[in-house]
């Protein structure tokens, strides 16, 4: 599966309509890459997460993970914390986190206390998806894993087989599109979820593991920041509409050539940058995506759960 993801967002590149790559300004920015900061985003900030033992960090991070997607709205969904206002996946770590510290699972939680739980300005957007997700998971955990999926997958250290084992068991991180009649993979939440339990349990338990199969995670924010970088180019159809804010429906041309050349960036880095990583290197645009918000324009908006 891993390998389809790269094939056929090739595909879908080579026939693009409405997103070019800019290679010229991508190979100037690939030589602005410091190696150093090549690093999973959990190990920038994750609000004291990895003070929890690993068992509770990785049966955290499969919930959270799973309902990580589409935060977007008018007005955006946002939380008052201690630490000031924070939205989007920000405020979904922050809140989860909070929680789990005291009651350590979801199992038990009911659609009411979670819609509590993520209090905001407004209601965050696909609260019953979100809930239903949750306890499907919870579900599957405690028929198939016996309760605890920290265990079941605590000797597995290669990405190939827990991304295997994430996909085959957990319908909800299905992450396919169609585009020109061919299915296009993307499977975004999956890989994140295979690659923070491997950054993880490397460094908390000290441990040698792979992650080096894994293609990227295509979502919103490195796309945006790629656009603003001048890497993506999108023609004056599509960027009209990113740029008016109007929704993209799913499996659309537009949706599917956006997330797709993300891909290929991250394929097309990693093949220069021989000695790191393609989810690093995702990772190392996701948090550089902070240094281009003053230039960058609106992201593509597309309501789905799956980024």
């Amino acid at each position: 599966m891993l390998n389809k993801i790269k094939s056929t967002c090739h595909y879908v590149v080579d026939n693009s309509q409405y997103v070019k790559i800019n290679y010229a300004k991508l190979d100037n920015f690939i030589n602005d890459i410091e190696y150093e900061n090549l690093k999973n985003w959990l190990l920038v900030n994750s609000y004291d997460l990895l003070e929890l033992d690993i068992e509770t960090v990785i049966n955290f991070l499969l919930i959270f993970e799973s309902i990580c997607y589409s935060f977007w709205g008018q007005p955006k969904w946002k939380i008052e914390t201690e630490e000031g206002v924070k939205d989007g996946s920000d405020a979904l770590l922050y809140a989860m986190i909070k929680y789990v510290k005291k009651n350590k699972n979801f199992g038990n939680l009911s659609l009411n206390e979670f819609s509590e739980l993520l209090k905001g300005n407004v209601d965050i957007p696909l609260l019953k998806e979100r809930y239903s997700t949750i306890i499907n998971i919870t579900r599957i955990v405690n028929e198939k894993m016996n309760g605890n999926f920290y265990k079941f997958i605590k000797d597995i250290n290669s990405d190939t087989e827990l991304f295997n084992i994430i996909i085959n068991n957990f319908e909800s991180f299905k992450d396919e599109r169609e585009y020109n009649g061919k299915v296009i993979y993307f499977y975004k939440l999956a890989q994140l979820l295979t690659s923070d339990i491997l950054h993880i349990r490397e460094k908390l338990e000290n441990i040698s593991v792979d992650y080096s199969n894994l293609i990227g995670c295509a979502d919103y924010k490195i796309p945006q920041t790629l656009r603003a970088l001048g890497i993506v180019e999108y023609n004056n159809e599509l960027a009209d509409i990113v740029d008016q804010r109007n929704e993209l429906k799913i499996s659309s041309k537009y949706e599917v050539e956006i997330r797709a050349s993300q891909i290929v960036v991250i394929d097309y880095i990693s093949n220069i940058l021989t000695n790191a990583n393609p989810i690093d290197i995702n990772d190392f645009l996701f948090v550089y995506s902070k240094k281009v918000q003053s230039i960058a324009k609106p992201y593509h908006l597309c309501r789905n759960t799956n980024y």
